[in-house]
């Protein structure tokens, strides 16, 4: 069985994923971390499936989605020094080794790395040579906080398994179809192009896999779909998408722009900066602190995680109600802006942690939209299920969607067609 695995390299942790290429279903799963500390932490989960409708199932394409297995875990968890990531990838081998699966019963053809920022330079997935390495150092002045880490990632895989390609997959990537006049700061031209400002956008593996997978499930073809989804976890963000392609997207030159978030503000006014600089004393480090880390729903409430903010808003919290009330604004400000952007709407996709699993935002961002066309069915909304579902009603002009994402599973399939 051919496999690809999945790393998503932070700085002091890496997740990883060994997916099935065939099936499309993840046979195991983990997490290194406290990578550095003196005892570090690894977990790691092994998966088989239990096909439910019959031995048929395996010849079904739909059997690829899991939609006729059952996922049976079990998982191990392991302490140990982890001095560095080199160290971090032989506990993933070891685990592998001890508990399985065998990964020389199911060998990888390549390692996909996920790479937060490609600039410009990189539009569709690419395998790592010693040129492309160098390429993501330089672009990591764009990404301080995610580039370096990944690199280090790739630097330990290629030593952990040197004999299969390896291939870096770009979050930007997705979003370099976006025009000139959405992703133009309108700032000193030779000044923006000296130093790269733009609007990169993010989150482009799972806005990519998640309008794939709505025009997959409705059954109706990508390149004739007007598309607003939104993937809205503690990193949030909105995008565009015009017959399978992204024309706009809500983060800008970093993930900072747009949406409010967990912990990051979304859309501010720079003057603001200005004026806290001035009469607050804040330096440039303390600016970048609070626009980054204690903003968002944090700054608004005093909890970045949204589970929480909900639960005080629904205790009388005035302070949590106000977050939910700016969150939903912003919400609906993209989407009137990306209707207008698109010039008509299909289909609007909630995805991610919130954007699956909080009812109460996704009706507050289409809530009285229905001359637009958007119509919600409050109880399709509320219930809690798994999977793809529509949440509109069958009249609906606009079908509204909820879709899971899969990074991983979009890395592992764009990993096998830079190898193609």
């Amino acid at each position: 069985m051919p496999t690809v695995l999945v790393v998503n390299s932070g700085s002091s942790s890496f997740k990883y994923q060994l997916i099935d290429v065939e099936t499309e279903r993840t046979l195991a799963s983990g997490l290194v971390e406290r990578i550095g500390d003196a005892t570090g932490a690894a977990e790691h989960r092994a998966m088989t499936y239990e096909d439910t409708n019959s031995g048929e199932a395996d010849e079904t394409e739909d059997d690829a989605t899991d939609t006729d297995a059952t996922p049976i875990e079990e998982r191990w968890i392991i302490e140990r020094a982890i001095p560095d990531h080199t160290a971090g990838f032989r506990v993933m081998l070891d685990a592998f080794a001890e508990h399985g699966p065998s990964l020389e019963e199911h060998a990888p053809i390549a390692v996909g790395h996920r790479v937060v920022h490609g600039g410009k330079r990189f539009f569709e997935p690419t395998v790592v040579t010693d040129l492309v390495k160098i390429n993501i150092e330089d672009i990591s002045e764009l990404a301080p906080l995610h580039n370096p880490a990944n690199l280090q990632g790739i630097t330990a895989a290629q030593a952990a398994f040197p004999d299969v390609p390896h291939v870096a997959v770009f979050d930007t990537a997705f979003h370099q179809t976006i025009p000139a006049a959405a992703y133009t700061y309108a700032i000193d031209a030779e000044l923006a192009a000296k130093h790269r400002v733009r609007r990169y956008g993010f989150h482009g593996t799972s806005h990519k896999f998640v309008s794939e997978a709505a025009a997959a499930y409705l059954d109706r073809p990508l390149g004739e779909l007007k598309q607003i989804v939104f993937h809205l976890g503690n990193g949030a963000s909105v995008c565009a998408v015009d017959g399978g392609r992204s024309v706009d997207t809500s983060m800008g030159m970093t993930p900072l722009e747009g949406l409010v978030m967990g912990t990051r503000s979304g859309d501010i006014d720079p003057a603001v900066l200005f004026h806290l600089h001035r009469k607050a004393g804040l330096g440039f480090d303390e600016l970048d602190t609070l626009l980054n880390r204690r903003s968002g729903l944090l700054g608004l409430s005093g909890t970045g995680d949204m589970r929480d903010v909900s639960d005080a808003a629904s205790n009388c919290d005035e302070a949590a109600q106000l977050a939910l009330d700016v969150t939903v604004h912003r919400l609906r400000h993209y989407l009137g802006a990306y209707l207008a952007v698109l010039g008509g709407l299909d289909v609007v996709v909630f995805t991610a942690g919130v954007g699956e699993n909080a009812p109460q935002i996704r009706a507050g961002a289409v809530q009285g939209l229905e001359g637009l066309g958007i119509v919600l069915d409050e109880e399709r909304n509320a219930e809690r299920v798994r999977g793809i579902r529509v949440i509109s009603t069958d009249d609906s002009p606009v079908t509204v969607l909820v879709v899971p994402t899969n990074e991983e599973l979009e890395i592992a399939r764009q990993t096998v067609a830079a190898l193609a």
